[in-house]
């Protein structure tokens, strides 16, 4: 099993008191399998992934990436974990402004020693951005934009891809060729990959859904 997520809690404190976002959740995910994990606005789906990819600890609970539990790591090791064996898809692109594409895509690859140009190649080719690699992202349109977040993500061949709402800034018919895109190339990879999304056309496209429902799986 390549994650395994058990009896994971995480409370925030607000004005209004403490909020507990995740109230016990548990799931699995196997290398080359796809997951869906849907559920209402503030049911805990963003918090669990920004958990399962280091960006955050839970109060309890175990995450286990190849064995390796994931909530025991310091600072330090959950960004040295972000670098190479798992990669994240934001929904706001966080592309690097002052880089061209070619150097955005190759950036995390690059940073956990995995760069691999004929990979890069690639990737850039089968995105369609070949012919966007000198420009900046400011030059490209949404779609572009997204493509390039993708690449670069799976540039370093993470073991495991975390994709926030990937297509939701996009339109019907952009979202649906990089999702497509997005599939085939994990799949390609044997990563396994994890998206949080309202759209049920896009969960649909998973190999299991998982619904959580204020903080627990429904």
């Amino acid at each position: 099993m390549l994650l395994t997520v058990r009896d994971i809690h995480k409370t925030y404190h607000t004005a209004d008191g403490p909020f507990e976002v995740l109230r016990g959740v548990d799931l699995e995910l196997d290398a080359g399998e796809t997951l869906a994990l849907t559920g209402e606005s503030g049911s805990g789906k963003s918090t669990l992934l920004h958990l399962i990819g280091g960006l955050d600890t839970p109060d309890q609970g175990h995450i286990h990436l190849n064995h390796q539990d994931i909530a025991a790591l310091d600072d330090n090791g959950r960004a040295a974990l972000r670098r190479g064996t798992v990669g994240v898809v934001f929904q706001q692109f966080n592309l690097i402004p002052s880089l061209r594409v070619a150097d955005n895509i190759a950036f995390q690859a690059r940073l956990a020693g995995q760069y691999d140009p004929a990979w890069n190649a690639t990737l850039s080719d089968r995105m369609g951005l070949t012919a966007q690699l000198n420009k900046y992202p400011e030059q490209l349109s949404g779609g572009q934009q997204q493509r390039v977040a993708i690449a670069r993500t799976l540039a370093p061949k993470p073991r495991l891809v975390l994709a926030d709402e990937p297509t939701g800034n996009l339109d019907e018919d952009t979202a649906a060729v990089v999702l497509d895109l997005m599939l085939e190339l994990v799949s390609e990879t044997g990563a396994g990959l994890l998206i949080v999304t309202h759209s049920n056309a896009l969960a649909g496209r998973m190999s299991r859904r998982l619904h959580l429902r204020s903080g627990l799986v429904a």
